[in-house]
């Protein structure tokens, strides 16, 4: 087998570099891979044959045969060394080759190096720089991953909601390639957050966002308990909530966009005053404490910016829903705005951000779903979620809905 053009000496400094070497050095898997592939060899020939030119051993270095390997999706071409067996009278491969030869190759393989950022044109540039290595072409790795990403859009769309007990539902848009993705999010009462669906819409209109909200409860999605839904104010979020869950819905609006949203009004000297006053407020645990201070900053910016005053008074109760329910000191962090939403969408682009050209919607769906699908297995729960039975019991209150008997 030919050397790596990264030897052994510079192996440990590969490994050493600082995270913008990552690239870089990710680039080079196959030959890295090689190298540890001659190690193995080079140590099974000394263990049977001991070093070159040694005498004693039962087995002897006997040349080379062409063989091949996977390393990751690619089959690549490796000398594999052979043994003369005095005792026997006869030849052999390495062992150590047998095994790695008849390793599989994973099924989802290729959809997860895909998804996480190896586009397919980055793919086929890696590949070039190993000029040995064959295989997969850069239109293999294109089937594949549209038949794997295929069956995960599917699962996504089909998967029963029923297996779920939810608390809460968290609804945002993500622009992508002009096309809004709206993106419904749910927490379970024991604090997992699980993806629940997705459509593509041009605006976060009440009527597309309902055909969303629709189509979890065909899929058993549960809200007979009440529900807490969050968004960012949107008219049309609100307006689909409403006329979907009707009266077991709670509706908590983001403090952080309202709280943008008011100072984007004023002079950029007063913005930073404002931002510190609004969260002062907000971060008050008493629902009449911060509805009070709330108030008096609205009758301050009266008379500075009126168009400021309107934005804070417009939609101000919804923003308090959690200090009404009394919990902001327990489940605030994770329920006073759309966060848990916005930090899915963050991962989302990281995911999907080498997708430079976007041929048809089935295209967009299904690398949405895979990346969701992805994240929600690394997702954490919310924070205190040992506490979230107060929130269903705060919610029961508000709503008047009794306590269920248990049997």
């Amino acid at each position: 087998m030919k050397n790596s053009k990264i030897d052994k000496e510079n192996l440990s400094w590969y490994l050493s570099q600082p995270e913008e070497m990552q690239y870089q050095l990710f680039q080079n898997f196959i030959d890295i891979a090689k190298l540890h592939y001659n190690q193995l060899m080079e140590s099974e020939q000394n263990k049977k044959a001991g070093e070159k030119y040694e005498r004693g051993k039962r087995y002897s270095r006997w040349g080379s045969n062409p063989g091949s390997i996977r390393i990751g999706e690619e089959k690549v071409p490796v000398d594999v060394p052979r043994f003369y067996d005095k005792e026997n009278d006869k030849t052999e491969e390495s062992e150590y080759y047998r095994q790695l030869h008849e390793l599989p190759m994973p099924s989802d393989e290729v959809l997860k190096k895909v998804i996480k950022g190896l586009s397919q044109k980055d793919y086929e540039e890696v590949t070039k720089s190993v000029i040995e290595s064959f295989g997969l072409s850069q239109s293999t790795i294109s089937r594949s991953f549209i038949e794997e990403s295929k069956k995960r859009l599917e699962e996504f769309e089909n998967r029963d909601l029923s297996l779920y007990d939810f608390i809460a539902l968290i609804i945002d848009g993500k622009y992508l390639s002009r096309d809004n993705i709206v993106i419904a999010l749910g927490v379970t009462i024991t604090g997992i957050k699980v993806p629940l669906g997705f459509i593509q819409t041009t605006t976060e209109n009440s009527e597309a966002v309902k055909g969303l909200l629709k189509n979890l409860i065909e899929r058993n999605f549960r809200f007979e308990e009440g529900i807490l839904t969050i968004t960012d104010g949107s008219k049309g979020l609100k307006k689909a909530v409403e006329e979907t869950f009707g009266k077991l819905s709670i509706h908590q609006r983001c403090q952080w966009h309202k709280r943008e949203n008011v100072v984007s009004y004023l002079r950029e000297e007063e913005k930073m005053q404002y931002r510190g006053k609004l969260q002062r407020a907000y971060d008050e645990p008493d629902y009449e404490e911060a509805k009070r201070k709330l108030l008096e900053i609205r009758d301050e910016l009266k008379k500075i910016n009126r168009s400021a005053a309107n934005s804070l008074e417009e939609g101000l109760e919804e923003t308090l829903t959690i200090h009404r329910l009394g919990i902001v000191e327990e489940l605030g962090r994770s329920f006073k705005t759309t966060n848990l939403i916005e930090n899915l969408n963050s991962q989302l682009v990281k995911y999907i951000r080498k997708v430079k050209r976007w041929i048809n919607p089935e295209m967009k769906s299904r690398w949405v779903a895979v990346a969701l699908l992805e994240i929600e297995n690394k997702m954490r729960r919310i924070n205190n979620y040992n506490k979230l039975h107060l929130l269903r019991t705060a919610i029961k209150s508000e709503l008047n809905i009794k306590q269920q008997k248990v049997a």
